[in-house]
């Protein structure tokens, strides 16, 4: 399966001690949010022509977060976001593969990732995946409020509470927001 949170979900379950069976059903459950990417990328990869069975599997097997968050930047069936959606799925996929076959082959070698700043690795994608949505001030402020919750929360809440705490805080302005403009 070609999504970083399953293969991490799966080595972590694993890593912890738990069983095969649980490790994989907690990988297919992430991957499955996939399928929803999919369905709301339909109106963005459209062609004039009916796209083939191969396409399509091709096209399943690069639908992953970043990938979508690309090809939503551009009009739906554009040019542009079919080929936003392919060049990072591609490219996504191919360097995430040598990057885990050199983590497998040379992981021992390796203290601890923080050294080589790996660990900054993630918030980073993040931010990069979120950048490009956001394209005004109010926007740009609700990002660092909600940044600013989470980092507030880390000292305090167990891992993963932050961030959907920040998340609740973008959606309720968002809401609120919205409500405001209507």
């Amino acid at each position: 399966m070609f999504t970083g949170a399953s293969q991490f979900a799966l080595v972590g379950v694993l890593g912890a001690g738990g069983g095969v069976l649980a490790a994989v059903l907690t990988a297919l459950l992430l991957g499955a949010r996939n399928s929803l990417y999919a369905l709301s990328l339909r109106p963005y990869l459209r062609t004039p022509t009916a796209p083939s069975t191969w396409r399509i599997l091709g096209q399943a097997q690069l639908t992953i977060d970043e990938s979508t968050a690309m090809a939503i930047r551009y009009p739906e069936g554009s040019r542009q976001a079919r080929h936003a959606f392919l060049a990072t799925g591609l490219a996504i996929f191919v360097l995430w593969n040598i990057g885990t076959l050199i983590g497998a082959l040379g992981a021992a070698a390796l203290d601890d990732p923080r050294t080589l700043g790996l660990d900054a690795a993630v918030p980073a994608g993040f931010i990069a995946l979120l950048w490009p949505r956001l394209r005004d001030r109010s926007l740009i402020a609700l990002a660092l409020v909600s940044a600013a919750v989470a980092l507030a929360l880390v000292p305090v809440l167990q891992p993963g509470l932050p961030v959907l705490s920040a998340a609740l805080v973008a959606v309720v302005a968002e809401r609120l927001i919205a409500r405001r403009s209507t």
